[in-house]
């Protein structure tokens, strides 16, 4: 029993020098943090509008013959969806507008999943509710920022607002990943980065070691993405590009709540820290 606690003992020690190192890196880097979260967040939305501005005749074939939507509405969704994604995912990524921004981009998946007739498609639905958590992420760290909140929560001190918000990020987060694990095909690989993730993820969910069991999700996830989700080395045509490039874009999001999560996640810790303190 001994031999376990002196175990226990050496690895707080061991992730509180870690966690101290990370603080001081995160000092580093915090200004630029909450920005590359964002941009990790809604790159998908952008790529989103890269591909319909691409595809343009195949979008209007695919509307007008197979969804015998009228010409001019075609042309109105289309522009109107290319043109949201790119200014609200810009706004958000500048960090202007945040609720309208978030708000925009929330109306542009509902509307592509009726003019395109995914509503019945469980497997669409799904993906693009977990995305749209990697928005509500961004609002996370908006709120969490400004020290905002909105109906009964106008009647909470600030110090409990953030509390809320904290606890709001980390279910978010994990709703992400657990979007990414069930919304494609399992590989060892898979199964592999989805019980060390589910791990971290549970660490993050209860609070225990958060910023660096975030990291560390960042880190496992950065890896994996990277070495399995390589779309661009596949062939155009390859019949797996687009589900490696989904998937690819759908990792950057949880990579990018994960950034927003450790951004925010020092403000509560230090309130916690002068807490202690004070008693």
């Amino acid at each position: 029993m001994s031999r376990f606690l002196c175990s226990l003992d050496a690895i707080r020690e061991q992730t509180g020098k870690i966690e101290d190192f990370l603080r001081i890196l995160s000092g580093l880097v915090k200004p630029f943090w909450s920005a590359i979260g964002r941009f990790l967040v809604v790159v998908t939305y952008l790529e989103d509008a890269i591909r319909m501005a691409m595809e343009w005749n195949d979008q209007i074939l695919y509307l007008q013959d197979f969804r015998h939507i009228p010409l001019g509405l075609t042309y109105l969704f289309l522009v109107g969806n290319i043109t949201a994604m790119c200014i609200c995912s810009t706004l958000i990524i500048a960090g202007k507008y945040p609720e309208g921004a978030v708000a925009g981009l929330v109306v542009a998946v509902f509307s592509q999943t009726f003019a395109y007739g995914l509503i019945s498609s469980l497997s669409f639905i799904l993906r693009n509710l977990f995305l749209i958590c990697g928005l509500f992420m961004v609002l996370y760290d908006v709120w969490v920022r400004q020290s905002r909140a909105f109906g009964g929560l106008l009647l909470v001190n600030s110090r409990d607002r953030r509390m809320y918000f904290q606890v709001a990020g980390r279910v978010l987060l994990v709703s992400l990943f657990i979007g990414f694990v069930f919304g494609g095909p399992w590989s060892i690989w898979r199964a592999t980065v989805a019980f060390f993730g589910f791990i971290a993820c549970v660490m993050v969910a209860v609070g225990f070691k958060s910023k660096l069991s975030a990291i560390m999700l960042i880190v496992i996830l950065s890896v994996f993405n990277l070495l399995l989700n390589n779309f661009w080395t596949l062939h155009q045509h390859h019949p797996e590009r687009d589900f490696a490039k989904y998937d690819f874009f759908q990792v950057l999001s949880i990579v990018g709540g994960a950034l927003l999560l450790v951004n925010s996640g020092p403000e509560v810790d230090e309130n916690k820290d002068d807490d202690r303190e004070s008693v």
